[in-house]
């Protein structure tokens, strides 16, 4: 953990369907790196990470910009995937009446479940999620060049990234499922405790679904979304040939990742 983020760590272990474990030290995955301490910066910089990959939006970037080591050089690479960003849930559901209870009260009944704001990002999201694919595959053991991607909270947009990753390489699914479940569990306490008393000072009630919007990583979301993957595009392969990885991107990201 690097101090400073409550749900950072390190995808290498994961066991392959075929035999062998993901390799470690090729990609990570994280909440936002806003807060990160000075002992936290020098962890980083000791890490073999040298691309960091900021799902969130131009607006959170805004409000919480990411802090990285001074002492060597990081490519930063936006892909902004508007589906998971709380504060556009938020914007959304104050034009929808916020301080009206009733309005209020009709946009919470039409709130996405986890899954279906997976789905969402998957229909949105394919360039950018092979983009990811594409960085992983391109790094290399000889300089720092591993992959850190992150969001806000790193359980929703990255979650499904992860996901993605894992799954084209041969994870076995149900240690893709565990990985992704467990951010709830690393999210627990300060960091959920201050995204739901943020959510009460917006003045909306906090319904089981909303708290699992904010704050959840239900096995069932993340398993909705591979469904859905499994059937529009036979798998994360497909789906990622869908955003432009071209067979021989696909055979890198497998030689990188897949020890």
């Amino acid at each position: 953990m690097l101090e400073g983020t409550h749900n950072f760590r390190d995808t290498g272990g994961m066991p392959l369907t075929g035999g062998g474990a993901t390799r470690p030290g090729v990609l990570f995955r994280s909440d936002a790196l806003g807060a990160l301490t000075p002992a936290g910066l020098a962890a980083l910089a000791d890490t073999p990470i040298g691309v960091v990959v900021d799902f969130r939006t131009p607006a959170e970037r805004a409000m919480a910009p990411d802090l990285l080591p001074d002492g060597r050089p990081f490519q930063v690479v936006e892909l902004s995937i508007l589906e998971g960003a709380m504060s556009g849930m938020a914007q959304d559901l104050m034009r929808s009446g916020a301080t009206d209870p009733a309005l209020l009260a009709q946009a919470m009944a039409h709130l996405p479940t986890l899954g279906e704001l997976y789905v969402g990002m998957l229909q949105h999201g394919a360039t950018a999620f092979a983009e990811v694919a594409r960085l992983i595959a391109a790094s290399t053991d000889d300089a720092p060049t591993a992959v850190l991607v992150h969001c806000t909270a790193g359980k929703d947009r990255t979650g499904v990234a992860t996901a993605l990753m894992l799954e084209a390489v041969g994870a076995d699914r149900a240690a893709v499922v565990a990985d992704y479940a467990a951010s709830e569990t690393n999210l627990a306490g300060p960091w959920a405790d201050a995204m739901l008393a943020t959510v009460e000072r917006m003045g909306a009630p906090l319904t089981p679904g909303l708290r699992e919007l904010v704050t959840g990583t239900p096995a069932a979301a993340i398993a909705h979304a591979l469904a859905w993957i499994d059937a529009e595009h036979g798998g994360a392969e497909g789906y990622l040939r869908s955003g432009g990885l071209t067979d021989a991107e696909l055979a890198a990201l497998r030689a990188r990742l897949a020890a």
